[in-house]
């Protein structure tokens, strides 16, 4: 049996053929140390215990259906969290809970594309939006990010690529895997281009809570009240819970006459609903103190990771990083005049076959140039610095 036609062009690279040979290589019984996704749990990073603690204790209550866009006090936490952060119109039927927001990135894109549709997405970009795009019926057009700028997104470039067909415009912010955090001038120049061109814009922020060395997230949607935005964020990463699944996007900026939104309710009943055991550690994650500030101030663990492992990757010659302002990695770029990449796949697929090591090669991203890796720094320093150690030797005798 074939598989069908439309998964020919979807792409999702960081859990593709470097993944699988990993597996091979731990069947074999090699030990493979995993640095290619941003998962916290394995490295002792785990979901603060109140969190957990009401999950359990609504256990009982959760063993049937539950709304299909998910229970009312979660929707309410969500509501009011945005509504904090100034998107003042948010209620809480403009909000919708899902399987993390991998589940609702495919949801938003199905409500919204028909067969040939554009969306805009950044090179580089979290895979998932690409493929989903694809996966849709859609194309997806790709608008520039600028490493000399801090990876910040080239809006002339942006604007060029935007035609009849366009749909929707997708930011992703703080941005996986480049970890730059957007300033309130790039963002509005791209809400502005939206309006200009009756776009809906999808406001990837998972990562919004993982900010270093004073950079500040600004929530789009609360720049662009006259705007139709889709945000989207969750508990896997601020809140360490990345196997509970338990995700949300809330609308603001539609019209009444929109029937998108009706789009999204009949994808929302048709997966009946959401997990309902995670739903209930939303509001608790969302209210009180956010355990998150801990790890990302002055002597925090995921700040002193960060720039632990960045000061030994770009020590090693020939390696360079933009220093991640947000998130979890790092994107090294290997200097094309030291090492002449031709296959980036390739590099990360010898990398592991020789050093055990398993990270995520940059055109993985959707960047058009084979020469960035992207680092995972969640594990302690000694760990990262074996990794960093091990990436060191490879390069210093690889050749392609």
């Amino acid at each position: 049996m074939r598989q069908a036609q439309r998964l020919k062009s979807v792409r999702y690279d960081i859990r593709g053929p470097v993944l699988r040979r990993a597996q091979e290589l731990e069947a074999a019984g090699h030990r493979i140390l995993k640095l290619n996704l941003g998962n916290p749990a394995p490295w002792g990073l785990a979901t603060p215990a109140p969190i957990v603690a009401d999950m359990v204790q609504n256990l009982v209550d959760a063993q049937g259906y539950s709304d299909a866009r998910g229970i009312y006090s979660a929707r309410v936490a969500v509501a009011q969290h945005y509504q904090t952060l100034g998107v003042t119109s948010v209620q809480p039927d403009d909000v919708l809970l899902g399987n993390g927001v991998s589940e609702l990135i495919v949801m938003v894109l199905q409500a919204l594309l028909d067969t040939g549709d554009e969306v805009l997405v950044p090179s580089p970009d979290y895979p998932l939006w690409t493929g989903a795009v694809s996966l849709c019926g859609g194309r997806a057009v790709h608008y520039r990010c600028d490493e000399s700028a801090g990876w910040a997104p080239d809006l002339e470039h942006m604007a060029a690529q935007i035609t009849e067909r366009t749909r929707a415009l997708v930011v992703i912010n703080p941005n996986n895997p480049t970890g730059a955090v957007y300033s309130e001038e790039v963002l509005l120049g791209m809400i502005e281009l939206a309006r200009r061109h009756g776009l809906v814009i999808f406001a990837d922020e998972i990562y919004d809570k993982i900010v270093y060395d004073g950079a500040v997230h600004r929530t789009l949607a609360a720049l662009a009240p006259d705007v139709p935005v889709v945000s989207m964020g969750g508990l896997s990463k601020t809140h360490r819970a990345a196997g509970f699944r338990s995700g949300w996007l809330a609308t603001s900026g539609f019209s009444s006459t929109d029937d998108y939104l009706d789009g999204l309710q009949l994808l929302a009943n048709m997966r009946l609903c959401p997990n309902v055991p995670a739903q209930h550690a939303i509001q608790t994650a969302l209210g009180g103190y956010q355990s998150i500030e801990e790890l990302i101030r002055p002597g925090g663990r995921l700040l002193e990771q960060r720039d632990h492992a960045w000061r030994s990757l770009v020590a090693i010659p020939g390696v360079d990083c933009v220093k991640p302002a947000g998130a979890l990695y790092l994107f090294a770029r290997l200097d094309p005049e030291v090492h002449k990449i031709h296959d980036d796949e390739k590099l990360v697929i010898d990398l592991l076959e020789q050093q055990h090591l398993l990270i995520s090669h940059g055109t993985g991203f959707n960047i058009d140039t084979p020469d960035h890796l992207r680092l995972v720094f969640l594990a302690p320093t000694d760990v990262l610095d074996d990794a960093v150690g091990r990436i060191a030797t490879f390069l210093s005798t690889y050749r392609q």
